[in-house]
């Protein structure tokens, strides 16, 4: 079996509804799911008349070329039918009578109904016997369903034997337990996701915050679930040309090719939401551009070309709620106020291409990016270079020896880094003072690594979510390293300043409940960085 987890987003804990309900198919929500359907059928007719075209054009050339003498010509290289063989063929298989209705011994037509009066009858008012679950049923189904408020949801986006979905996972901290709540499917391989708040498509006019997941893809939509809702058929929202919020939604138009300022042409990339301003979503895409989505609307409110490259990474100051961070494979870093597209923006330049950039949470003046070169570097924003090919870091870090596909912050412990990389390791940091120390490096058994998050809540911030090109998910606590608890001694939960104890490392995943321990060789010290130095670079 070939899969990959491609993304990893973390849900507060609280936040998931205790028992999420199943998928319901109402008027409005048949009307809904008939506009979707439309829209993909005239793509599809689309795409078969274009390669209808194209076989037109091929048999036309070879007609040609036959009437030329250079070959024989079509309808002699074809044995054609004989008269009358098509209604041969109609009556032997009784073709001819397809759409015709049966009829029975007294000459009644036998219809897809016909045996209506052999089935069960009840009283009107009265249950259907064959359509209501029975209460046992129902319950024991609410209860597997049954989401805690002590826990986390894990979203994955993965590919599966060729199968793109999201695996919606709960995390039972208390329990070390992680498995599969439901799943989601997928129109494409997924990039990228992004948790919102912000109610967004069906009966979004009832409530004021919610429980989605923004998913962008290898198609150029951006679609929106609702994560308290199971078993669902299509998105509550699709941002982009497949949005059918019109009032009269009109026939889905040949793709373009060439960017515009409406939806994406191309795969996206990024995703970031706005947490002061609930209603915007940022985009980044391959198509070059950053869209600003009004989620209130599902329209794209500004479009961007702050970069000459496939746009990969994006991230909302923590504190200056318009300014956005952008990173792209042009090698360069943008920070932009988005209420003036027009204004001049801060540029910063690396020697390779961007993987991530983010905003340092504990303290927003700086912020990190990491590149295909395995190099994290920090910068100082009030430092903005006149010359962005003279960009100068507060520090570089060569972390890793292949690209640095993953990078996160811990939100409790300033200082506390984790970076993930295609060369399957994953190695946490130490950068108090800007001296960054490798504390600790773990193959975690997931290959080639494309994510690295951090929980979210205070509780359960030490744990780390790990996962890649095997198609599994790690969940470390970090705090029963040795080396982190020496490291971040008085910040690690009961861990007191001078502790040297040790405890027995816990990663869980899936179905496993056992504690396991995947590290090669020993932990290094704190301060045994080796290859893993690091440069520090003086102000100007």
């Amino acid at each position: 079996m070939n899969s990959m987890i491609t993304t990893t987003t973390w849900v507060h804990r609280g936040v998931a509804a205790q028992f999420p309900i199943k998928y319901d198919i109402d008027e409005e929500e048949i009307n809904r799911i008939s506009k979707l359907a439309r829209l993909q059928l005239e793509d599809a007719k689309g795409d078969l008349e274009a390669a209808k075209e194209k076989v037109e054009t091929e048999e036309n050339d070879g007609d040609s070329m036959d009437e030329d003498g250079d070959g024989k010509q079509g309808t002699d290289s074809k044995k054609q039918p004989a008269d009358g063989d098509d209604d041969d063929d109609l009556k032997e298989y009784e073709l001819d009578h397809y759409d015709s209705d049966e009829v029975d011994e007294d000459g009644e037509e036998v219809t897809m109904f016909g045996n209506v009066k052999s089935l069960a009858y009840h009283q009107p008012g009265d249950k259907d016997p064959y359509l209501e679950i029975p209460e046992d049923d129902d319950q024991e189904d609410r209860e597997e369903l049954q989401i805690l408020g002590t826990d986390n949801l894990l979203i994955a986006g993965k590919v599966e034997d060729e199968v793109a979905h999201l695996e919606v996972y709960v995390y039972e901290d208390s329990a070390d337990n992680l498995y599969v709540h439901h799943d989601i499917m997928l129109p494409a391989i997924p990039l990228c996701t992004e948790w919102l708040d912000f109610p967004v498509g069906k009966n979004e006019e009832n409530r004021s915050t919610g429980n989605f997941i923004a998913v962008g893809t290898m198609d150029p939509d951006i679609e929106i679930w609702d994560l308290d809702i199971v078993d669902c058929m299509y998105p509550n929202a699709i941002l982009g040309q497949g949005n059918t919020n019109d009032d009269k939604p009109s026939k889905k138009k040949k793709k373009p090719k060439k960017a515009n300022d409406e939806y994406h042409v191309d795969s996206v990339l990024a995703l970031a939401a706005n947490r002061q301003h609930r209603n915007l979503l940022a985009s980044a895409s391959a198509d070059l551009t950053v869209k600003l989505w009004d989620l209130s609307t599902q329209k794209c409110a500004k479009s961007y070309t702050h970069h000459k490259d496939k746009v990969c990474a994006l991230d909302w100051h923590p504190k200056e709620s318009t300014v956005l961070l952008s990173g792209s494979y042009d090698r360069s870093i943008v920070a932009a106020d988005m209420r003036t597209p027009e204004a001049k923006v801060a540029r910063w330049s690396v020697a390779s291409d961007v993987e991530t950039v983010r905003w340092d949470i504990h303290d927003p003046n700086f912020f990190y990016v990491t590149t295909d070169t395995g190099i994290v570097y920090k910068y100082d924003v009030r430092n903005t270079p006149t010359n962005p090919e003279k960009s100068k870091p507060v520090w570089t870090l060569q972390a890793h020896d292949d690209s640095i596909s993953s990078f996160d912050i811990n939100p409790t412990i300033p200082g506390f880094l984790v970076t993930g990389s295609t060369d399957k390791q994953v190695k946490l940091w130490n950068t108090t003072d800007d001296k960054p120390n490798m504390v600790v490096s773990r193959k975690l058994e997931v290959g080639k690594i494309f994510s690295t998050a951090f929980a979210p809540d205070p509780e359960v911030s030490f744990r780390l979510a790990v996962a890649g090109s095997k198609g599994v998910i790690q969940i470390w606590d970090t705090s029963t390293n040795g080396a982190v608890r020496r490291a971040f001694a008085g910040r690690v939960p009961d861990v007191a300043p001078g502790y040297d104890g040790e405890v027995h490392e816990k990663i869980t995943g899936v179905n496993q409940n056992d504690e396991s321990d995947s590290s090669e060789g020993e932990d290094p010290e704190p301060n045994d960085v080796e290859k893993d130095g690091w440069e520090s670079m003086e102000e100007d």
